[in-house]
């Protein structure tokens, strides 16, 4: 999976960790709260102890290969130690067992401290579980980056509708390319586009619109965007649909690209997507990849689903449950799309 050093792809897809300890000295959770929970980023620890000695360690995770390596190497660092020395485990302390992670994704190690130290004080206190509660740095993408009175997104909005045009469409665009704007990157290189794909979507769907301003974006790049994952990237395209002459749909191609692109952000997919609300981001693929909208017949969250594809292709197992609605964790992959 591209962006995993060898040490973090060797933790997470280590499961000697993996699972829950039936009836645990101590439990910590992160991000299954009732307020969180199938929403956020989640960890769940359960420990088993030896007198003042962590003799087992066992997690769950909702989240993101990062995630799970940190959750992997927490628990290896634990078994063993006192209640006293995991006490004093810090997130750079786990990092630097990883070798180190991308600067966006050190909240990874922070939830995975978190919901250990939890459990610890779970243990020390009559094994009760003990729910941390998420940071303000894990909890800021609950809503849209993309305010509708933006100016930027007005003025786009703004503009005539085009004949033909489906308005959806131009909001999704105007979503994409305010919050591309508001990103340190080029323009094209944040929504994993050419320079000339930008311009045939303003061409397209905001053709009396100046991009002046926005061209100054396109050359001038100060950061890059995280890198793409290929094989989301393949899968997106194998649902691209063709011409009679065997080219693929331009604007579905675009779509399928940009969706690739920012699901290599953190966070929730429809938010790095620029949309207002989740049932957008479905709305959309419905629209432009119609066959992968009938694939994820069960209604996963299009992240996880994804993600979940490329595990299967490299044979590797997501999930634990051959029945997902006998998982306990089904809210975790599954929710209404108005939440």
């Amino acid at each position: 999976m591209q962006g995993y050093t060898e040490k973090i792809l060797k933790y997470a897809s280590d499961e000697s960790h993996v699972g829950l300890l039936e009836n645990p000295d101590g439990t910590g959770e992160v991000g299954l709260s009732g307020k969180d929970r199938g929403k956020r980023l989640a960890v769940r620890f359960t420990l088993k102890l030896n007198k003042e000695i962590v003799d087992v360690i066992r997690f769950q995770v909702f989240g993101c290969g990062y995630t799970i390596a940190a959750c992997a190497v927490a628990a290896e660092l634990g078994e063993g130690h006192s209640l006293q020395d995991i006490s004093r485990f810090t997130p750079e302390l786990i990092e630097a067992r990883l070798g180190g992670l991308p600067k966006e994704r050190d909240y990874c190690v922070k939830l995975a401290t978190q919901a250990l130290q939890a459990a610890i004080s779970s243990a020390r206190n009559g094994a009760n579980p003990v729910a941390a509660e998420l940071s303000a740095q894990q909890d800021e993408d609950s809503g849209p980056k993309v305010n509708r009175h933006d100016p930027f997104y007005r003025a786009l909005l703004d503009t005539d509708t085009p004949p033909g045009i489906f308005y959806e469409d131009r909001q999704m665009f105007a979503g994409l390319l305010t919050l591309a704007q508001q990103e340190n990157s080029s323009f094209a290189a944040a929504l994993g586009l050419k320079v000339t794909d930008i311009d045939k979507i303003f061409a397209i769907y905001f053709p009396n619109f100046d991009p002046y301003q926005v061209r100054k974006g396109l050359v001038n790049s100060k950061s890059s965007p995280p890198e793409i994952n290929q094989e989301i990237l393949d899968i997106l395209l194998s649902h691209v649909s063709h011409d009679q002459s065997g080219k693929r749909a331009h604007i579905s191609e675009l779509v399928a690209k940009v969706i690739a692109a920012r699901t290599a952000q953190p966070g929730h997919l429809w938010v790095s997507m620029g949309f207002l609300e989740r049932p957008q981001l479905t709305a959309a693929i419905h629209r432009h990849l119609p066959t992968l909208a009938i694939a994820n017949d069960k209604g996963m969250r299009w992240k996880r689903y994804l993600f979940k594809q490329v595990c299967d292709l490299n044979g590797g197992v997501m999930c634990k449950s051959p029945n997902c609605g006998e998982c306990s964790d089904y809210l975790l992959c599954f929710a209404p799309e108005d939440e």
